[in-house]
């Protein structure tokens, strides 16, 4: 079906004046599609959703239904005495009622609302960015705090489940192709070495998930910078994007995995590991940030394990690239031969920089 015929199924007022592509996202396709009528303006977005990231669509479209109703509720019951208007994208749906639309070849799309006057970055600006950036995670995992986590389904089973990724490496390591890539690279035996030194890192949540220090919550599950909205007008943060991944998990995940993006300032793909380093004055700004909005539902037990997920986010990351570089390269996409052997190295090196930060950061994130 073409594009603009597929918008018709949707409860918009106007005439489509333009779909064109938006943003640079690898998962799914999204579009900008804007409708005007004699007085008014309309801009929205429409996006397929990915089914092969994705493999249940209508559980994606379920899940941010309940969400995005709770956090909307929550939202103007707390607008008189909020700091600013904080925003959530909403979903349009059809003409007869329905979230999202399954065309004849199968695929799902759905429209959602932009956020007007916003944008996002690919990488903090500074620390008054990094600041605004913590306190949209930490207003977000307010939001959800009291949603039930048992009402949602799990959109990507595994994801972000630290023994999983070392099993599957273990795995790999026992497969000849990966034999033979450690026996020709130097780089790829420290590497190895590297997680050898680290197994027990694996495990840390889950243990203290088993032992009840820690329970589960409702998280974003991607809340890179890019994925976090920042109010061109007040330069405030006011809102999470691409809900996709939302479920059921530690807001610890969340909180080192947006530290693990906003505190390497030389990137994913930075080929001189002395550029790599983990930015205290970025964590320091961001970690104000969330705890001014956070501090309502953190344990001292949250905050006891937070250290470890600021380490923890890396080596993750670190290892999937590198189990990924001895599988062959069959997940992520790579331009080069050794482009995730590569990854690999500036993950472990930045969570080796955190690791010689240890003192400083555990002190930091307790005066807060």
């Amino acid at each position: 079906m073409e594009l603009p015929l597929l918008l018709q199924e949707f409860a918009v007022e106007g005439r489509l004046v333009t779909l064109q592509p938006l943003g640079n996202g690898n998962v799914n396709d999204t579009y900008l599609a804007v409708f005007r009528n004699t007085f008014t303006e309309t801009q929205l977005v429409l996006q397929r959703i990915n089914g092969k990231v994705f493999p249940t669509p209508a559980a994606i479209m379920s899940n941010m239904h309940k969400i995005t109703a709770h956090c909307h509720a929550k939202l103007e019951k707390e607008l008189d005495t909020a700091d600013r208007v904080w925003q959530m994208p909403r979903i349009v749906q059809t003409r007869d009622g329905r979230d999202c639309v399954q065309t004849d070849d199968g695929a799902y799309w759905r429209v959602i609302t932009l956020i007007p006057s916003a944008r996002a970055y690919d990488r903090a600006q500074n620390a008054e960015h990094a600041m605004e950036c913590g306190a949209v995670l930490g207003h977000f995992h307010h939001l959800v705090a009291d949603f039930d986590p048992t009402s949602v389904q799990d959109p990507l089973p595994g994801f972000h489940v630290t023994p999983g990724y070392l099993a599957a490496y273990d795995a790999t390591l026992a497969e000849p192709k990966a034999a033979a890539k450690l026996d020709a690279s130097m780089e790829a035996r420290r590497c190895a070495r590297f997680v050898e030194n680290r197994r027990r890192l694996a495990t840390v949540f889950q243990d203290a998930v088993d032992r009840g220090e820690l329970r589960r919550r409702m998280v974003h599950g991607d809340p890179k910078v890019n994925n976090i909205m920042i109010d061109e007008f007040t330069a405030k943060g006011t809102a999470m994007i691409d809900l996709d991944t939302v479920s059921a998990g530690l807001v610890h995940i969340d909180f080192g995995d947006a530290l693990r993006s906003i505190c390497n300032p030389a990137g994913e793909e930075e080929q001189n590991l002395a550029k790599v380093r983990f930015d205290e004055d970025l964590c320091l700004a961001f970690c104000k940030g969330y705890m001014a909005e956070a501090s309502d539902f953190l344990t001292d037990a949250d905050r006891a394990y937070l250290y470890d997920a600021i380490r923890l986010l890396p080596f993750e990351l670190g290892l999937r690239f590198f189990q990924d570089y001895l599988a062959g390269d069959v997940y992520f996409k790579t331009r080069s031969p050794e482009q995730n052997l590569a990854r690999a190295r500036v993950q472990f090196r930045l969570c080796e920089s955190i690791e010689a930060r240890e003192r400083s950061i555990r002190s930091l994130i307790d005066s807060l």
